[in-house]
């Protein structure tokens, strides 16, 4: 239990990545962490692209980033609607400038570009995004996990075992 302590906010919205959300959500857990999910309503359930449900336990302008050790970004059609809240890139900014792990994966990386924290980054994603990751500064690499500082990106679901170690591992380190 080497994250007993520590708690993590997960951002949740329709459409997410059924894997890329509950695979880091579960290894972050198992490792004794608390991680919540924040969406725009509070006890709204929110359905995966293949029908697995999570509920937002809170609101996102129920959220302190001073309250969290890291954020955890899904990827999915989620990030292209998670972007769209001023909350949710206010939270993005605020735990990049107070160096706090961002794990995202597959198209999660929209919501960085839209928080404007990718300039001089290096990161991954689904190669589909690629030039945004690009056009917002970010050097892209075609790797299973890239970790830059505080940021900590994955491709795709087959990259989920060493994106989710790297997660946990940067919370062990704060």
């Amino acid at each position: 239990m080497s994250l007993t302590g520590k708690s993590v906010i997960c951002l949740l919205d329709d459409e997410f990545e059924d894997l890329e959300l509950w695979y880091p959500v579960y290894r972050v857990r198992e490792e004794g962490a608390t991680v919540l999910f924040a969406g725009p309503e509070k006890g709204k359930k929110h359905i995966g692209k293949y029908g697995v449900p999570a509920v937002a336990d809170l609101a996102f302008d129920e959220v302190n980033s001073s309250d969290y050790d890291g954020i955890l970004v899904p990827g999915g059609w989620a990030p292209d609607k998670l972007r769209r809240y001023p909350k949710v890139l206010e939270l993005v900014q605020e735990m990049n400038k107070d160096g706090k792990p961002i794990g995202q994966i597959c198209h999660a990386g929209w919501v960085l570009i839209s928080a404007r924290i990718l300039e001089g980054r290096t990161v991954t994603s689904t190669p589909g995004i690629r030039d945004d990751m690009e056009n917002a500064g970010a050097t892209w690499l075609d790797e299973a996990v890239v970790t830059d500082g505080n940021l900590i990106s994955s491709r795709r679901p087959p990259d989920l075992p060493p994106y989710a170690k790297a997660f946990v591992d940067a919370l062990k380190q704060r």
